[in-house]
């Protein structure tokens, strides 16, 4: 069975930068661990990279979310600098869920695909409803362990979301 790890935006902004927490400078160490598990069963390895612009306070999200983040080729846009070397293949995703990881998965005859990252709340869940919504009788789970949300409620909100949407938890 061909299975699929989705690391969702494990940058720098997210973990110790703009909208950092200390939940998610501590499951840095977890997702690498995963990342190298997952690699040496020969699972395939992929990255998504939330994007923005300079105009980013500009935009309906800048207004909602007035925090500037994920500048394309800033530092804070940037992978994590322990999980970089396994970024081969990133996704770069102006918004909550990437349609192109989507595509690429529904094109890619997986068995399963599990998600790890950033933010639990926001991009992991919408990512993995997006995946649901698509291919509904592929097996979808979320390690809560290499997750971290905005706070630790909303995290737990999100995991309660996708539990009922038959993702795995």
């Amino acid at each position: 069975m061909k299975e699929l790890l989705v690391v969702v935006d494990m940058q720098n902004d997210f973990i110790d930068g703009s909208l950092g927490t200390a939940e998610a400078v501590a499951i840095v160490p977890y997702v690498l661990g995963k990342i190298e598990a997952a690699l040496k069963k020969g699972v395939e390895v992929v990255f998504t990279m939330d994007t923005h612009t300079n105009s980013y306070l500009e935009s309906q999200e800048g207004h909602r979310l007035p925090v500037t983040h994920c500048v394309k080729d800033t530092p804070g846009w940037q992978i994590h600098p322990l999980l970089s070397p396994y970024a081969k293949r990133s996704f770069v995703k102006p918004g909550f869920g990437s349609p192109e990881l989507i595509d690429y998965i529904k094109k890619g005859g997986y068995g399963h695909v599990e998600f790890v990252g950033l933010c639990t709340d926001i991009c992991v869940v919408t990512n993995a409803l997006m995946l649901k919504g698509a291919l509904p009788e592929l097996p979808v789970s979320v390690d809560a362990k290499g997750c971290a949300g905005v706070t630790p409620q909303s995290h737990q909100s999100a995991l309660d979301t996708m539990k009922m949407c038959q993702i795995d938890v």
